[in-house]
């Protein structure tokens, strides 16, 4: 016997909410209408659908409405989940979408068990999320600013002749003295240059704000442990729990790799095997956090003082974990890159097998009541 008495679909907007409920058995779904995106509405609905109590599954895609329905619906006793778009099954040959059609394929398509839902974060893992993701566009403001002073400096013909790298501090003090003939490009000069230190201060004002949020955050100790390992600092170590939660609700680390999108594409067909680049599916934040961290695994392994002190705080068993990692990945590094593969393909690999590291970490350290 079915524990739902009904399935349904919505189609969730930024105003609007079209409805379609899937009844046990194989009839098809029913269009409902529309309903306000609002909580008050949403009551009302299933207070309509489930008169005497009934148990409700309800789904709707993932999308810039966030999980707020998904919250109200699952404290009114109801069950819900939240589908990936991109894994929905289509006809190759349906061209006609609307509101209504959508909403009555997801309420058929989750009647039969063929929708893949998302994880949902908790409020304070979405609010970690929100930060790490404030922060991430800062950085890429910064870059672009970055960037626009390079190519005017470039125009003018003053490329940095220092010795250093740019953007420290004697590349700072070596732009505070350059002047132009004109006032108006050095109007354009200015601007750029104080664009640049405004990006600049809204990511240490982030990175900052992030090491104030993190400790009393429910997955504080296995940040503490990730920050154990070669190449993950805090900002790597709170945008990988941000955007993958608690990593002990994958079953294996291979999951955890496939999640990521850091396992080979394959088509194969008949006795023909054939494997292509990474299916780079998945969460592409906490993919690009970890691939940056595994070229660090590209020289020998050693414990600077940087490692030493962030593994001090860190339990026992992280930091064996850690430097097992780092002479196994280390090795792997310089294997790949001994084999004829490129420096690219060979990060991508280390940053795999990092993954299950991190799993193992994850496993160790993860507090009973955040895990899922």
């Amino acid at each position: 016997m079915d524990k739902f008495s009904a399935y349904v679909g919505l189609d969730v907007h930024k105003e609007t909410i079209a409805v379609a409920v899937a009844f046990p058995g194989r009839e098809a779904p029913v269009f409902r209408g529309e309903i306000r995106n609002e909580p008050s509405a949403i009551r009302r609905l299933v207070t309509k659908l489930a008169p005497n109590g009934e148990l409700l599954s309800f789904c709707y895609e993932a999308g810039p409405c966030g999980y707020e329905v998904y919250r109200q619906l699952v404290g009114m006793g109801q069950d819900c989940e939240v589908v990936a778009p991109t894994l929905i099954p289509r006809r190759s040959g349906d061209r006609v979408k609307n509101d209504r059609r959508d909403a009555r394929q997801l309420a058929r398509l989750h009647r039969a068990g063929e929708l893949t839902a998302v994880w949902v974060p908790d409020r304070d893992t979405e609010a970690m999320r929100d930060l790490v993701r404030a922060r991430d566009d800062a950085k890429q403001t910064e870059k672009q600013a970055k960037q626009r002073l390079s190519a005017f400096l470039l125009r003018q013909g003053r490329p940095y002749p220092g010795p250093t790298q740019k953007w420290t501090k004697t590349h700072f003090h070596w732009l505070d003295q350059q002047s132009f003939e004109t006032s108006a490009q050095q109007v354009v000069f200015q601007e750029y240059l104080d664009s640049l230190r405004e990006a600049a201060n809204r990511v240490k004002a982030l990175e900052e704000e992030m090491a104030r949020a993190w400790p009393s955050w429910s997955l504080a100790p296995v940040v503490q442990a990730l920050m154990a390992m070669r190449g993950i600092r805090l900002v790597n170590a709170v945008t990988l729990l941000a955007e993958l939660g608690d990593l002990t609700r994958f079953a294996s680390p291979r999951q955890l790799m496939a999640y990521l999108g850091l396992v080979p594409s394959e088509a194969s067909s008949g006795n023909r095997e054939r494997r292509g680049p990474i299916t780079k599916t998945g969460n592409a934040q906490a993919r690009k956090a970890l691939v940056e961290s595994a070229w660090t695994y590209r020289f020998p392994p050693r414990k600077s003082p940087e490692i030493r002190r962030r593994e001090a705080a860190a339990p026992q068993a992280a930091r064996e974990i850690a430097w097992k990692a780092q002479r196994r990945l280390c090795h792997r590094f310089r294997h790949l890159l001994r084999q004829g593969k490129s420096s690219q393909v060979a990060a991508t690999a280390v940053a795999r097998d990092l993954a299950g590291f991190l799993w193992a970490l994850a496993r160790e350290t993860t507090p009973q009541g955040a895990q899922t």
